[in-house]
């Protein structure tokens, strides 16, 4: 018998018509059944503040917080700009590790997916971001490595799914990995 594993997904990208956003529906629809993923946003997550850390944080911080706690694991989609993370995801993730020593990341097995328009597929960022999962104490899957390059190219525009064989088959075999380190390490 599956388990099932609610998946917070994180989007880097604010654009509306965001390939990453597109890259994330794609993932979830050829993953396993027993994945269940959920878009959380974070575009209108006020900018992490420490004097805002009080007995009343903004409502944004506290819902997203518990929502990234209500979840199994984690998976990261995003672009790269000037070859790292963009700053609405670098908020969301100070956002979620503080106050200090009470990190809803912690221990939430983790996936990052990079993609780009360009041929880099957005390799810089993938790493940086993997950089920061390590001090969180997140278990990031290592294999399948996932770059999306030429991301423009993969998607068909009136559909907004996948339109290249090869890159489907890629994606279900990430989320089958993914499914599969999930419950590695949640047991």
């Amino acid at each position: 018998m599956s388990m099932s594993h609610k998946v917070a997904v994180l989007v880097g990208s604010l654009r509306k018509d965001s390939f990453n956003r597109k890259i994330a529906d794609a993932i979830a629809a050829v993953a396993p059944a027993g994945l269940a993923f959920e878009q959380i946003p974070i575009g209108d997550l006020p900018f992490y503040n420490q004097d805002l850390e009080t007995d009343s944080p903004p409502k944004q911080w506290t819902e997203f917080r518990q929502r990234i706690k209500a979840a199994d694991a984690v998976l990261f989609v995003t672009p790269e700009y000037n070859r790292s993370v963009p700053a609405v995801l670098k908020n969301a993730i100070d956002v979620g590790s503080r106050p200090y020593g009470k990190s809803v990341f912690d221990g939430k097995p983790a996936a990052v997916v990079s993609v780009s328009m360009g041929n880099i597929a957005g390799f810089g960022a993938n790493h940086h971001l993997r950089q920061s999962l390590v001090f969180l104490n997140m278990p990031v899957l290592q294999q399948p490595e996932a770059y999306i390059a030429n991301a423009g190219s993969l998607i068909n525009e009136s559909t907004g799914k996948v339109q290249n064989d090869a890159t489907e088959k890629f994606l279900r075999g990430f989320a089958e990995a993914f499914d599969k380190w999930i419950g590695k390490i949640r047991g």
